[in-house]
């Protein structure tokens, strides 16, 4: 650990230091919200969920149930958002109400996978839909690179560099220099893609609900009680059903993120709440309305030897694409390639998003020392250059793996378990610091909050027991886990002064 105590001597964070430039407006951070969460995975997603759960109600109940848990989340952690409103987000939640220690277990398993993942599944998938429009963007990984496999216990891992991968680690990097070159830029970039997407999503919305309803869909998702498509509910069901919300929580997830850069929000104390609210209702509702609109186009149930979109139906779409099927129903073949436009521009402002809010958490523990203390500085254009350096330096090493699923699974796990430790903690500080200003009070407090903390604490016992999820949660509780002694040597490293 002696490189960690010379970069810690390197660099002094006690000397005065560029600060944030509060360039977010009320609108800057909802579209911050929203831009995060809509990405690949509403137009990937339902595919999955549509062969694990099995009939049409049972897809939109797990979209249903990933907007009330989303939604209990930001009108729980919103308080502690208006409370706490530093770079760091929920970094700074946890340190304040459990320690240190926690403090870092959250910021080592953020870093190790939790955005970084998030944002290496989505570069992939912004490979992959380019694909649609350059054929030769293929997954078939280059000979001349070294590639190997692993067999993992979540399932084979092919490391190596593909075309598709070589575009994600491209828009990575793309990315990651338009947010070095400040704020301003980044949230530009992030205000008008989120914009342009959310349009998108919408007009999908509209057209499938209105223009492109279709009999055979409509009959064979909602004819002689197809709808229910006779699922028994018993305790196995349950457990598939919870496993099977990996997809569209993961669709959902990333909506804190605005917190993690609440020190560029003006007014953070009561834009943080409302951006949090607005953004997560917005996508909330457009998720639920896509999927009844893709019920509304394509059949449920279909074949995967199917030679037409409407006999591969949802659950066999070529790829997953379902978003892709059903605007080819809609408008003819000719919109595969128009909807694959539309979701390129959705995943890339989905990672601009993720890519500015996470190395704000680095940032942060860079400040306390619990990370590289360069991290924990600004460049001339008052953003944390290093932090995003080594946060794209990582997430380029999983664009390597390409393992889209598994990812999706480790981020879940480990995002549920945190977010519900995070909520435990706005508990602790009410019997704390009862005192402390408290500019937004959570709605419905004690009972939602404690119940977001009961039903994620239940998903997670889920992917634990589940056989689809078992080894990528085990492997995700084990990596949080790993963060002890990870903490224990930093620690003993360096002495770390909290800024």
């Amino acid at each position: 650990m002696s490189s960690l105590a010379a970069e810690h001597q390197r660099t002094d964070v006690s000397a005065p230091q560029p600060e944030f430039v509060k360039a977010l407006t009320l609108t800057d951070a909802t579209m911050l919200v929203a831009g995060s969460m809509i990405g690949s995975g509403i137009f990937i997603v339902s595919a999955d969920i549509g062969r694990t759960v099995g009939s049409p109600f049972w897809l939109l109940m797990a979209w249903v149930m990933s907007g009330v848990i989303t939604l209990l989340g930001a009108l729980s952690i919103a308080e502690l958002a208006a409370m706490y409103p530093r770079a760091g987000g929920q970094y700074i939640f946890l340190r304040e109400s459990m320690g240190p220690l926690m403090g870092f277990l959250f910021g080592w398993t953020f870093f190790v996978v939790i955005q970084t993942g998030t944002i290496a599944a989505v570069a992939v998938a912004f490979g992959r839909f380019l694909g649609v429009l350059i054929p030769g963007i293929t997954p078939e990984r280059f000979g001349w690179f070294p590639h190997f496999d692993l067999n993992t216990p979540g399932g084979r891992v092919e490391l190596g560099l593909s075309p598709q991968r070589l575009i994600a680690l491209v828009s990575v990097w793309v990315l990651t220099w338009i947010n070095l070159r400040g704020v301003k830029e980044g949230k530009w970039v992030q205000t008008v893609l989120t914009f342009a997407k959310t349009g998108a999503l919408a007009l999908l919305v509209i057209l499938g609900l209105l223009v492109g309803r279709n009999a055979t869909a409509l009959s064979a998702n909602f004819g002689d009680g197809r709808f229910m498509g006779g699922v028994d509910v018993t305790n196995a069901f349950v457990i598939t059903f919870g496993a099977a919300l990996v997809g569209s929580l993961f669709s959902s997830d990333a909506w804190l993120g605005v917190t993690f850069a609440a020190a560029e929000v003006q007014n953070p104390r009561r834009n943080l709440p409302r951006a949090l609210l607005l953004g997560t209702g917005l996508v909330t509702m457009l998720y639920f309305l896509a999927n009844v609109a893709y019920l509304n186009v394509l059949p449920f149930a279909g074949t995967a030897e199917g030679a037409t979109v409407l006999e591969r139906g949802i659950t066999h779409a070529t790829q997953d694409r379902v978003g892709t099927a059903a605007a080819e129903v809609i408008f003819g073949p000719s919109a595969g390639a128009l909807m694959a436009g539309a979701i390129l521009i959705s995943t890339f402002g989905c990672n601009n998003g993720l890519i500015l809010a996470g190395a704000r958490v680095l940032y942060a523990m860079g400040r306390d020392g619990l990370f590289f203390r360069r991290a924990g500085t600004l460049n001339r254009h008052q953003v944390p250059a290093f932090a995003l350096v080594v946060q794209a330096v990582w997430t380029s090493f999983l664009c390597l793996t390409g393992t889209y699923g598994q990812l999706l699974d480790y981020v879940i796990f480990a995002a549920l378990m945190f977010y519900a430790l995070t909520t435990i903690g706005l508990f602790l500080l009410r019997s704390r610091r009862p005192d402390a200003e408290r500019p937004y009070r959570a709605v419905g407090y004690p009972v939602l909050p404690a119940l977001y903390i009961v039903l994620c604490t239940a998903v997670a016992i889920i992917l634990l027991i589940a056989d689809k999820t078992r080894a990528q949660a085990i492997s995700g509780l084990v990596l949080v886990l790993l963060g002890v002694p990870v903490y224990l040597l930093w620690r003993g490293a360096v002495a770390p002064t909290r800024a």
